[in-house]
């Protein structure tokens, strides 16, 4: 039986230099979201990233979001204001998020501040959710202890019949987070464990583009 000292992987794909990347991180994220969005397969979700808050106390948090959102500011994630992270990130605006896609041996680091949308961003996105989304954004009261699972469905059949007879609109405690960031780092596997990692910081509203050790 294979160990957990034994389980590798040597990454061979591809590699990333400074001639293939722009003065930006903007572009070349564009570039490899939409390789990973055409190559990478099921169950893998190119938009999936891990989502990383502190709490008051400075611990950690991490938990998978889908990315909704991407523009010349930032990248646009909804969830429940109320909610452990909302709550997280109303005390420290501050957030990490990584992306990994497998099939392309590549992952992107994104550091930076994050502000919520305005509320027409919000209801845009809710608006084109499924109707069992929006309707769950108004029945769960998310990151909240409830009994069992019973709770949750009579929660929904409540929320259900309050709109029988029009359609859900954007709760005022869900919306839209934009991450600004501040910083992103592109990996690219390599062999040998001696992995490309390009790493853009914003400084003096200026991007400063430099090769990290692997």
């Amino acid at each position: 039986m294979q160990t957990l000292a034994d389980m590798r992987r040597d990454y061979v794909r591809d590699g990333l230099s400074e001639t293939q990347a722009p003065a930006e991180p903007f572009a070349l994220f564009h570039q490899w979201f939409e390789q990973a969005r055409l190559t990478e397969q099921p169950p893998v979700e190119p938009n999936a990233m891990h989502l990383a808050t502190v709490d008051g106390q400075g611990r950690p948090h991490c938990r998978v979001l889908l990315l909704k959102g991407l523009d010349s500011r930032g990248f646009t994630f909804y969830s429940n204001y109320d909610s452990a992270k909302g709550q997280q990130l109303a005390a420290h605006p501050y957030a990490a998020m990584t992306f990994f896609w497998p099939g392309l041996e590549r992952q992107v680091r994104i550091e930076g501040t994050v502000e919520r949308v305005s509320p027409e961003e919000s209801d845009a996105y809710f608006q084109v959710r499924p109707l069992g989304s929006r309707l769950g954004a108004w029945a769960s009261p998310q990151s909240q202890v409830i009994a069992d699972r019973d709770v949750l469905d009579e929660l929904l059949a409540e929320t259900q019949r309050r709109f029988l007879d029009q359609a859900p609109h954007c709760p005022e405690h869900w919306g839209g987070y934009r991450l600004l960031p501040e910083r992103v780092e592109f990996w690219q596997g390599r062999p040998s464990r001696l992995h490309d990692r390009l790493n853009y910081r914003l400084q003096d509203q200026a991007w400063l583009r430099e090769r990290l050790a692997p």
